[in-house]
Formats: C-alpha cells, sequence, structure tokens
C-alpha cells in the first residue's frame, strides 16, 4: 500500500484543470427569466409546456435541464414548466444522441404532441451524435432524419442552464 501512495505522490497531478464558465448572478438570471415570461406570456397567454426526452446520452444535459428546476433557476416562476405527457407539450426537447433503441419512442412522442410542433435539441450529441456519433448503436438517420427539422439547437457539451434559458429566449424572439 505504501509503494502506491509514494508512487501517487512522485507523479503528481496528472488531472488538467478546467476553466469553469463564469456562473451567472441572480440578477441576470432574474432579468433573462422576466423578459422570458413576458415574451411567453405575449405569444401563449399561458406558460410554455416542454416536454423533455433522453435518447441515449451520458447525462451530462438531463443534469443541467433539472438544474433549471432547481431554486437558483426555478424556471416555473419564468413561465416553463416540464410536463409529463406529449399531448400537453408546446415544445419537444431531445438529448442525448438517438439510440436505435429510443427512436420509436421519439418517434412516437413527437407525433402525440399537438401542432404546431417545435423540437429543441440541447447538448452537442442530440443533433450529431457528438462524441457518440460513430457508434453502431446511434440511429443511423440521427433526429433530422427520424422526426424532421430542429427549429431550436442549443450547443454545448453540456449547456450550462442559463444557455439554455437565453437560447429559449432568443428564439422566442424571433418567433
Amino acid at each position: 500500500m505504501w509503494t502506491i501512495i509514494k508512487n501517487s505522490i512522485l507523479k503528481g497531478l496528472l488531472t488538467e484543470r478546467k476553466t469553469l464558465p463564469d456562473i451567472p448572478s441572480c440578477s441576470e438570471v432574474e432579468d433573462i427569466g422576466q423578459e422570458l415570461k413576458k415574451t411567453i406570456l405575449s405569444l401563449y397567454g399561458r406558460s410554455l409546456h416542454l416536454r423533455e426526452v433522453d435518447t441515449g446520452s451520458c447525462g451530462a444535459c438531463e443534469s443541467e435541464m433539472t438544474a433549471l428546476s432547481n431554486p437558483v433557476y426555478d424556471i416555473q416562476r419564468f413561465g416553463i414548466d416540464f410536463v409529463a405527457s406529449p399531448r400537453h407539450a408546446d415544445a419537444l426537447v431531445v438529448t442525448g444522441a438517438l439510440s436505435r433503441n429510443m427512436a420509436l419512442a421519439l418517434k412516437r412522442t413527437y407525433e402525440a404532441m399537438p401542432g404546431p410542433k417545435f423540437v429543441i435539441t440541447v447538448g452537442d450529441c442530440a443533433l450529431d451524435g457528438g462524441g457518440f456519433g460513430a457508434s453502431y448503436y446511434r440511429h443511423p438517420e440521427g433526429i433530422r432524419g427520424l422526426i424532421g427539422a430542429v427549429v431550436l439547437h442549443i450547443p454545448g457539451c453540456p449547456p450550462s442552464p442559463a444557455q439554455i434559458l437565453s437560447a429559449i429566449l432568443a428564439f422566442l424572439k424571433k418567433a
């Protein structure tokens, strides 16, 4: 055991330091959120309902999507709700590289949504497979081939909750 500890000390630190992105202040999140709330109310007259589907990912994008509901971001106060049924969804949020096993489930979820439908992909994997792009388990057509056009892509591996909110706001302002 002492040999292992000695070798660890002699080798030193082998991992790389990662620079963390700037975390937005509470006032920045609040500003983005209030603007998002006004935009959603003007477009929908009610809250925006999202249905999130993980189509085969590492879980990082789902963690960031889950963080949107924590006390720091609390997106419900800005008029965005996650729904359990696609029949209640205004938009479909897709994370992860589309695996062969999830293709049918994603297609059925998309078909169950009421129109007009739009798809948001979160993370690099969702659009083109990212690091899993060459995998046998990835669906050969990808998301565009399976359900059609993606209206909004939020790049990153994973994108932060603030980036997700900002991208949704920018998209809704164009609508």
